[in-house]
């Protein structure tokens, strides 16, 4: 597949992370409001560098493997947070996503309408056709996010909150 990326909304674009994201992505990546309900851990400056170097080439659409892509403002193109998209074995009709977004950009519908942005991109390039969101039971405002992308919730197992939406 040849990489679909960038994707655009009115105030956010879904792009490639890069090395010159760094400062940002360190900075709220090192938050511990931010990555209070993530599963990563802050890296050093050299993992993180590596990481970033990493997504930049990743091949877009492997199945079975976890890909991050930039959410950055569609203006100075200065890096707000990132969504994971992980398409699922075996033939990658689901995914999951997981969204992180700075402190300071929160708050103002961005992460929703880069989630939408990825909605319409999966659509349009891929053979998606299912989009799974996990969040913690605690994590109202993940859940949120999740219901206005049309998200239904599915279950709670293990202190989490599984929704899902066919695309």
């Amino acid at each position: 597949m040849s990489d679909p990326l960038p994707w655009p909304a009115e105030r956010v674009v879904v792009r490639r992370l890069r090395a010159g994201d760094m400062e940002r992505f360190q900075a709220y990546r090192h938050d511990p409001e931010v990555g209070r309900w993530q599963g990563w851990e802050p890296q050093s400056d050299e993992q993180s560098l590596a990481f970033l170097e990493e997504m930049a080439v990743e091949p877009f659409g492997r199945v079975g493997e976890w890909i991050q892509l930039a959410i950055a403002d569609a203006h100075d193109d200065r890096l707000l947070g990132d969504i994971g998209l992980h398409l699922r074995e075996p033939d990658g009709s689901e995914a999951e996503l997981g969204i992180t977004l700075a402190g300071d950009a929160q708050g103002r519908g961005l992460a929703t309408e880069a989630a939408e942005a990825v909605v319409a991109g999966l659509r349009a390039h891929t053979g998606v056709c299912r989009l799974v969101g996990i969040t913690d039971v605690r994590n109202t405002p993940s859940a949120r996010l999740l219901e206005r992308l049309g998200m239904q919730l599915e279950r709670e197992q293990d202190g989490e909150w599984y929704y899902a939406m066919e695309l």
